[in-house]
């Protein structure tokens, strides 16, 4: 019985070690997804901001009294192509990522820049982390 017993929680706590460990490795991936998506734009770089989206990408603007606007992941991209390189000061490319969940193979995240807030549902696509959606609250 104790050998049963012993067994049993070293499966407990080899499990609980593992499901912590992935979910590490998700956190950081999310977090490098949300990091290329705002340095994508940031940069003007269409192709590295497409490699972060969901093929289903929605994002959702609200901004004061304007009405919500949406625009599709090829809308973004579009616009990050046509338009190159954010034109703002260096100093106000920055970003703050924070992973708030991770479960299972989905996960939300939060990016604060100087200008906006975006709150992300992001999910595991052939093993790869892609947004999925962003509602964003541009700072009046």
């Amino acid at each position: 019985m104790k050998h049963a017993a012993l067994a049993f929680a070293l499966c407990l706590t080899f499990n609980l070690s593992t499901q912590a460990q992935s979910k590490t490795n998700d956190s950081a991936a999310i977090q490098a997804t949300v990091t290329n998506y705002i340095e994508g734009y940031y940069a003007g770089d269409a192709t590295r901001m497409q490699s972060t989206l969901h093929p289903h990408y929605l994002k959702h603007m609200i901004h004061g009294s304007i009405p919500m606007r949406e625009w599709t992941g090829q809308q973004m991209v579009e616009s990050v192509r046509s338009n190159g390189p954010a034109d703002m000061p260096a100093s106000e490319k920055t970003e703050q990522v924070t992973v708030m969940d991770v479960s299972g193979n989905i996960a939300s995240a939060k990016l604060v820049t100087p200008h906006w807030t975006d709150y992300m549902t992001l999910a595991k696509v052939n093993g790869d982390w892609k947004i999925l959606s962003v509602v964003q609250r541009i700072q009046d």
